[in-house]
């Protein structure tokens, strides 16, 4: 049996791979997640080969009793501190992580791990100097805690392969919406607001930009790029590329969703609200072999399968 290990398993990404992959009888799935932003609500239940144990990565303690006892075959460290104003409020605990990191690549270099996927992010482009972004161009202007140690953090795996043959694969993720994500979040918060008629409030103009994948096209791609053992020590773009701004997905999903919600602006973010963001996806829409849910299908699924009741009243 494969023994796999997902920290912060118990996130909106982390859960739904954690759900998708114990379905998988051959997989012996351990989520460890100290639950201060993640749900039990997000986990599998009712499967003999996955189990859930809390503690905190960022603690050698707690995580090396973890990774002593099942000495896994792979790692999917997505365990992090996330959501901009979260971080914005907690710089330290958002440096924390880099323990986390540092914890993980040396206990998995010592166990036998095969390969770490790591969660990075699309904030390692900062404000961006091309477009699309290509995983070969990240200018290092980052200025958010977040966003330096998800660029820390892809330099500490580059540098476990090189010097010690630790095989990895970095996800840089856009934007991944999905049913059991948190209001904390652009989406989610939006088709909350517009469902129960609260006016969406936007941060300035709306004209900043962003990107929107569904979880299933997250999760079918990172699947696939485990399974077949695609993109081995690389770094790959996981989202969308139809680029929408703030104010346009408002509008969308207020008229998706019939609600007669009102859009009102708030003083922009003074920090962390980047003006434009839009991938190269190239590899990722190759191992898909298909196109990506547009935001409007991915809306939809949300209400079909979270708040069914509240759109049937």
């Amino acid at each position: 049996m494969i023994k796999i290990l997902i920290t912060g398993g118990a996130g909106n990404v982390g859960g739904a791979l954690a759900c998708h992959l114990v379905k998988n009888p051959n997989y012996r799935v351990i989520v460890a997640d100290n639950l201060i932003t993640g749900s039990l609500i997000n986990l599998p239940h009712g499967y003999d080969n996955f189990t859930f144990i809390k503690c905190d990565v960022n603690n050698y303690n707690d995580i090396s009793a973890v990774m002593l006892a099942f000495k896994f075959d792979y790692v999917f460290h997505y365990a992090a501190l996330v959501g901009v104003s979260r971080t914005l409020r907690n710089p330290m605990a958002v440096l924390d992580d880099i323990e986390g990191i540092k914890n993980i690549l040396n206990l998995s270099k010592n166990t036998g791990v095969r390969r770490i996927f790591y969660s990075s992010s699309s904030e390692v482009y900062g404000e961006p100097v091309e477009f699309p972004q290509n995983e070969h161009t990240t200018p290092l202007n980052s200025r958010l805690p977040y966003a330096i140690v998800k660029n820390v953090g892809e330099a500490f795996f580059k540098s476990y392969q090189k010097e010690y043959g630790l095989d990895f694969t970095i996800f840089r993720f856009f934007n991944t919406y999905g049913p059991k994500q948190s209001t904390d979040f652009v989406v989610s918060k939006f088709v909350d607001a517009a469902l129960n008629k609260r006016d969406i409030i936007i941060y300035g103009d709306g004209s900043q930009t962003r990107t929107f994948c569904y979880i299933d096209d997250n999760i079918e791609a990172t699947t696939k790029i485990f399974e077949e053992s695609l993109y081995v020590n690389e770094v790959i773009n996981i989202g969308n590329s139809e680029e929408i701004s703030v104010l346009d997905l408002a509008k969308r999903i207020i008229n998706i969703t019939g609600s007669i919600s009102e859009i009102k602006h708030a003083d922009p973010l003074k920090e962390g609200d980047m003006t434009r963001r839009k991938p190269d996806n190239s590899k990722m829409l190759r191992i898909l072999n298909r196109d990506l849910l547009t935001i409007e299908e991915g809306v939809n699924n949300i209400i079909q399968l979270k708040y069914s009741l509240v759109s049937s009243k």
